[in-house]
């Protein structure tokens, strides 16, 4: 079993990798600034580290107290609205406090690495569903900073015999079966969790264009849950274990989904409607967004657990409704 460092393992899908990891027997250390994260996600007995990426000489000490043999890398902001009005804090996090964990792995001598990276790489794709041979033209900070880090990797690997292997989500939803960890932003920004504060007293969901060439008018996207994104990181860190080359693999479901249906679903799973409002579309929004994750199936023997929407929704709607104020009230550890 690997020694693993996880970055941003107390966020949202890091934390989840963290359980996954614990519960497969691996030995668990966290490295987190908790500017997004929550102490209460990280389990007890897991060391958390309060400190942030750029903070070298930190990580460097974790690395080396852990005796980590891999990292798994979660700590970036993700948001792509405010990374087009913030691009500079964006390369600042994204780009340089991630070469930051890198130098650190390359003076200590770590040489596994399962990056978080994202769809966003792809910009707006000349096609659907999205391979991984498709260009990379991101058209927002958020995507760019990314792509940044995975274009770095393999100079790295040259120069430094680093194996690596980044991940490019799809839409993240969800939450673990068992209802303990799950969705806590303090500026939510994602569909499904707005859907169920609207479907709660909370204020409408707006809907971004309802005249996209779909079927019903509205985006689809691939949500992927993310006890499944959890489950390819440790695909890939066993695939680097066991020497397998890097390279970046796509992670989603394969099947879109439309802002409609996740209301329409929420609702259902709920017991009460969701209420929503119309809204200008957004720009640079595709109208249809989903992976083909051929790839990460036959070459990381990755299989989604938990695909169907209705199953995420539900997983959701348990975390939220037994957490109304998130990780509040639970975080001392």
């Amino acid at each position: 079993m690997s020694r693993v460092v996880v970055t941003g393992g107390a966020g949202y899908i890091g934390s989840h990798a963290v359980r996954a990891l614990v519960d497969a027997g691996h030995a668990v250390a966290v490295l987190d600034d908790l500017s997004a994260g929550h102490a209460a996600a990280v389990p007890a007995g897991v060391p958390l580290v309060q400190a942030a990426i750029h903070d070298i000489e930190t990580v460097r000490r974790v690395l080396a107290d852990h005796r980590a043999d891999a990292v798994m890398h979660f700590a970036a902001w993700l948001a792509v609205g405010e990374s087009v009005q913030r691009p500079i804090d964006y390369y600042q996090n994204n780009v340089v406090g991630t070469l930051g964990v890198l130098e650190a792995m390359r003076a200590e001598g770590v040489r596994r690495l399962v990056f978080s990276s994202t769809c966003a790489v792809y910009g707006e794709p000349a096609q659907v569903p999205i391979t991984e041979a498709l260009a990379t033209r991101p058209i927002n900070a958020y995507g760019e900073t990314k792509l940044a880090i995975e274009c770095a990797l393999p100079h790295l690997e040259r120069a430094h015999g680093l194996k690596w292997m980044a991940l490019r989500y799809f839409n993240a939803a969800g939450a673990h079966p068992d209802g303990s960890i799950g969705e806590d932003h303090a500026d939510e920004i994602h569909l499904i969790p707005l859907a169920i504060r609207a479907a709660t007293g909370g204020p409408p969901l707006k809907v971004f264009g309802e005249d996209y060439p779909t079927p019903d008018g509205t985006c689809q996207r691939d949500y992927i849950h993310v006890c499944d994104l959890a489950g390819a990181h440790l695909c890939a860190l066993s695939a680097l274990e066991s020497g397998a080359a890097s390279s970046a693999y796509n992670i989603g479901t394969g099947t879109p989904h439309s802002v409609r249906a996740v209301i329409d679903t929420v609702s259902r799973v709920v017991g009460r409607p969701v209420a929503w409002q119309a809204a200008p579309r957004r720009a640079g929004d595709p109208a249809r967004l989903f992976a083909a994750s051929d790839r990460a199936q036959r070459e990381l023997g990755w299989r989604p657990q938990y695909a169907q929407l209705e199953v995420i929704v539900r997983h959701a709607w348990q975390w939220h409704a037994t957490h109304p104020g998130g990780y509040r009230g639970s975080e001392l550890r």
